[in-house]
Formats: C-alpha cells, sequence, structure tokens
C-alpha cells in the first residue's frame, strides 16, 4: 500500500478477531481514509490561482497617503488563491488565501453555486494573508461554480475569485446491456487478439448513448480463447500494468467479471492484458456513473431471490437450454417498486453443458451478451447490475443448449431517493494479499477452512459514513471446492479492543465459488457496517489465499 492513500487493514486473527495493523509495506495511517479527507489515488483538485481575481470596485488611496505612488491605483490590492478538494461524494474543502496590499478588515463571502453563502471577517497585517478551510455540503452531486467576494472596509476596494467544482460522487444511470468490445470481431478496437502484456483502449463516451462527461462505467469484461493463464486490468488510463486485476483466466478458459471503472478524459478505458499470452477480450455495458441527479445506491444484506434448486423466485427446476424466466425484483426482498436497478450476484450450478447466464430487463429482448460463463459441471457466480424494466421484473436466460441451475443473491439496488453516490478510483488498488501481507503481527498466509478475516476499511472505527464498498475479491492457490462470502461486521474496532464483539453471523450466500487449482475473482459490494469493518468468510474445508482491491465506494455525505 502506497503510504498516506486509503485505508487502514486491521485485520484479523482468524478467530479471535482482529487486531491492530503491523508495518505493511507503507501502512496508510487513520487519518488517511474514505470519506475522511485522505489522500486518494486519482483524487482531483481544483484551482484558481490570485492572478485571476477580478477587481469588481477599486480601492481608494491608502491610510495616510503615503504608500508607494502606484498603491492608490492599483487594482490588484486584493488577491484571492483558491483550492479545492472533494473528500467526500458530496462535499468540498475550500482552502482560500486572501492577499491584501496593506494593513486591511476584510468581510469575505463565499457563494457555493447551490443558492448558499457562509462569511467570516478577517484583520490582516501589511503584506500579510488571511489562511482559512471551509467546508460545505451539497445536496446534490454535480458540478458548482463557487466564488469567493472579499471587500476591503479599511481602504475600500472590493474583489472576487471563482472556481468550477464538481463533486466527487456520481450517480447511476441503468442501460440496457450492450456490446461495446469484442476483439474476435473487431467491435471497438482490431479484429485481433490483445497481446501479451498488451491493451487496448475503449472508446465508451459517447458509444452506445453513453453521455460524454461520463465519471465512471460498469462493463461485464469476458476474457476468452485464452491460451495461458494471465490476468486483465480495466482502469482509465495507459498507466502501465498496475498490481490490482480485476478478472484472472486459465488457458482455454472464458471468465467474465464485472468492473466499475473510471472514464478517462479521453471518454475512453484500457483493458490490459496482463498475461503473457494474447486473449480475446469482450466488455458489455450496462450502466454508467455521472455527476448530476440520476439514481443512486442501496446495499442489502444480501437477499437470495432465485434458486431454481429449491423454486426460489421461479418454479423448481433446472432451467431448460436457450430458456428463460422472469424474476419479480421490484417490491420484494428489500427493492422498492421504483428502483431502477438492481445490483445481484448471479450464480450458475450444475450445468450439463457449457453455456452463460444473460440477465437483463424484463419486457425486454434479450440482449447478444452475457453475463457469467459457465462449463459444464462448473458452479461460477458473477455480479452484475441489471436495470429493472417497466414491469418491476428482470429476465433471466440460460445461452447453454442444455439444462443448467441459476441462484441469484440481491446486494442493493439503485433508486431516485438515494442519495448514495459513487466515489471511484482510478482502477483496482490493492488493499491485502494473505500470500505475502502481515498485520496485526500475524505473518503472511492463507485463511483457515471454516473461518473468517474481519477487516477495518474505514478509519472511522466507530460512526463510518461509508454506506457501501466496491471491491474486486479474488480467491487463490484452492485445494479444495469451497465458497467465498463478504459481508458488513456488526462490530466497531472498540468492541474487539475491549472484548465485547459478538461473534458474527456466518453467511448464508456466496460471493464467489472456487475448484481446486482455480483463480477466481468477483466484483463484490457490500455494506460495512457502522464501524467501517468487513468480514472476508472462507466457506471451504481447505485453506485459501485471498487478494482484494478497492475500487470505490457510495457515500450520502
Amino acid at each position: 500500500m502506497a503510504a498516506g492513500v486509503v485505508l487502514v487493514p486491521t485485520a484479523a486473527a482468524h478467530a479471535a478477531g482482529p487486531v491492530a495493523p503491523a508495518a505493511h509495506g507503507a501502512a496508510a495511517s487513520p487519518g488517511a481514509n474514505p470519506g475522511k479527507g485522505g489522500t486518494l489515488p486519482g483524487g482531483k483538485t481544483f484551482s484558481s490561482p490570485a492572478d485571476r481575481t477580478v477587481v469588481t470596485s477599486p480601492s481608494g488611496a491608502r491610510a495616510g497617503g503615503t504608500a508607494h505612488a502606484q498603491d492608490a491605483r492599483d487594482d490588484s490590492r486584493l488577491g484571492i488563491d483558491l483550492y479545492a478538494t472533494a473528500p467526500t461524494a458530496h462535499s468540498i474543502d475550500l482552502r482560500t488565501i486572501v492577499i491584501p496590499w496593506d494593513d486591511a478588515a476584510l468581510d469575505v463571502t463565499i457563494s457555493w453555486g447551490d443558492g448558499t453563502t457562509d462569511k467570516f471577517t478577517a484583520t490582516v497585517g501589511g503584506f500579510g494573508s488571511d489562511l482559512r478551510y471551509t467546508k460545505h455540503t451539497y445536496a446534490a452531486v454535480g458540478s458548482y461554480d463557487v466564488k469567493v467576494t472579499v471587500k476591503d472596509t479599511t481602504n475600500g476596494g472590493e474583489a472576487a475569485n471563482e472556481l468550477k467544482f464538481v463533486t466527487s460522487g456520481a450517480e447511476f444511470t441503468s442501460h440496457a446491456p450492450t456490446r461495446l468490445l469484442d476483439t474476435r470481431a473487431g467491435l471497438g478496437a482490431a479484429q485481433a487478439k490483445v497481446a501479451g502484456r498488451g491493451s487496448v483502449v475503449l472508446k465508451v463516451a459517447g458509444a452506445a448513448k453513453v453521455p460524454t462527461g461520463v465519471r465512471a462505467v460498469v462493463l461485464n469484461v469476458t476474457a476468452t480463447n485464452a491460451t495461458g493463464a494471465g490476468h486483465v486490468v480495466v482502469q482509465p488510463a495507459a498507466s502501465g500494468i498496475e498490481t490490482g486485476s480485476n478478472l484472472n483466466y486459465g488457458p482455454g478458459q472464458s471468465v467474465a467479471n464485472q468492473v466499475v471503472v473510471p472514464v478517462g478524459e479521453d471518454g475512453s478505458v484500457h483493458l490490459v492484458n496482463g498475461g503473457w499470452d494474447p486473449v480475446d477480450l469482450i466488455a458489455d455495458v450496462t450502466g454508467y456513473f455521472t455527476a448530476s441527479t440520476a439514481s443512486g445506491y442501496t446495499t442489502l444484506d444480501p437477499v437470495r431471490a432465485v434458486d431454481t434448486r429449491e423454486g426460489v423466485g421461479t418454479a423448481k427446476g433446472q432451467v431448460p437450454g436457450y430458456g428463460t424466466f422472469g424474476v419479480d425484483i421490484a417490491g420484494g426482498g428489500g427493492v422498492p417498486k421504483g428502483a431502477t436497478a438492481v445490483a445481484l450476484n448471479l450464480t450458475a450450478t450444475n450445468p450439463r453443458a457449457a453455456g452463460h447466464l444473460t440477465a437483463y430487463p424484463g419486457g425486454q429482448a434479450a440482449p447478444s451478451t452475457s453475463s457469467v460463463n459457465f462449463t459444464a459441471g462448473q458452479t461460477v457466480a458473477n455480479s452484475v447490475i441489471v436495470p429493472v424494466g417497466a414491469d418491476g421484473k428482470i429476465t433471466i436466460r440460460n445461452g447453454s443448449w442444455d439444462r443448467v441451475d441459476v441462484v441469484a443473491d440481491v446486494v442493493g439496488y439503485y433508486s431516485t431517493d438515494s442519495r448514495s453516490a459513487l466515489v471511484s478510483l482510478g482502477g483496482p488498488y490493492r488493499i491485502m494479499d494473505t500470500r505475502k501481507d502481515s498485520w496485526g503481527g500475524r505473518k503472511a498466509g492463507p485463511i483457515p477452512a471454516r473461518t473468517h478475516l474481519p477487516v477495518q476499511l474505514d478509519g472511522d472505527t466507530t460512526n463510518s459514513d461509508i454506506n457501501g464498498w466496491v471491491l474486486n475479491t479474488t480467491v487463490t492457490n484452492t485445494t479444495g471446492t469451497g465458497f467465498l462470502s463478504v459481508a458488513a461486521d456488526p462490530n466497531t474496532w472498540p468492541d474487539y479492543l475491549k472484548g465485547t464483539a459478538v461473534t458474527p453471523q456466518r453467511p448464508v450466500s456466496s460471493s464467489l465459488n472456487w475448484t481446486a487449482g482455480a483463480t477466481v475473482a468477483n466484483l463484490v459490494q457490500t455494506s460495512g457496517g457502522k464501524g467501517g469493518m468487513v468480514d472476508f468468510w472462507n466457506q471451504g474445508w481447505q485453506d485459501i489465499d485471498l487478494v482484494f482491491d478497492l475500487l470505490g465506494w457510495y457515500q450520502t455525505v
């Protein structure tokens, strides 16, 4: 981890609960964490230097009339330097430096661009300056013109400076699943495999009615036709092959995973092949985030919406080849009527042959996209965000010629009633790798079978303002079958320190499934609880190694 970036892995003695973090590379400090103004990878800043100050009322002569001759007519005797950061999804931290030429009493007004203002007064000695930090929270995400006006009540004169600020939070707009990239067919890129250690640039803004100015995009990315093992990184710029990853593939496999990735300034994202052999890449868009009012996110404890093995959400029995079924999503299981999209963990199990599942809005024709790819006998899960149809339903299609069981867990939903906005990082950011990371005085090593790893993701240990975390989880070094569950820990860090922590309840839902020898990744959207703590459960009967990367988080503040 880079120093002073994000997070405090407070990690876990697996059965005994978390302990204080040990030195871990260059570990982040508690003061640098999501939602509390820490320095974030790729975090944007805004500035308007003092030389952009505009005089709105010229100043008079200096008191006493004995200053430099130019002072009496100097229209730049008030300088205003502005610098701003976006520490949370809806807030601005504004640094204001006012530099008067003479001794001055100042009246300062900050207009935040949303109809509200803050005012303060200051007295500054000659050639001095007044430095203030002011925080403001906007009710809605968006772009705002922030203006600071200064009146010199001692010498006369008034000046102003302004900057355009954009919140770091963005809200979601669902998009019917649409293929943007297929290197097999030359769609969105050249008709050729992506070379080992190579990349492809995918234009997102302006494609398939995705608007320009989009902040982040939701893609279902598939790697196929690989001759060797490797991984794929999806990021907003060609900054090289980063430590993080979005999906892992093996020779002959077709592997899909959902990604939430910021869009670069040029409207593109970069898909990097981290393997040494060429691979075909496919990407389907299912939604996007903009810094404008749309749909916010509400996280849920996982709710099983579909299980064809038990007749939950649909008829009992495997879905026949090329069969479809509808699922009533809105109005049940914690998802309200009017929800615009639903976040699911979609699992295919007991398939009789290779194929794929596709989830799409109810009442619409099946798109030529895929959500989960599987082989005969494989149990595989993928995170998906599915627009909800006008009838309140989603549809799931079996793209195989033979039968398969389907399981779907709802982990959250998007609606116009929620103001929880996404703050996304500049690509997957590695937080923990149990193969090499030591923490809490414990040496690096796997998570034992049937135990969990509690990790504190937010430095505010008692009152986290993070509503949901977006993580990419990867399980590796598997020797048997099993599944990973990710859920909020009900305790706070002080609970563990005081010995009053309760034992978390073992989840019944799965976030990803693995078989012996497999390296499997999946995106996870989960609550962090009141203390910002998340539990990673090894639900298998053999030890596993866990790697997870941070992609972003949701906030209402």
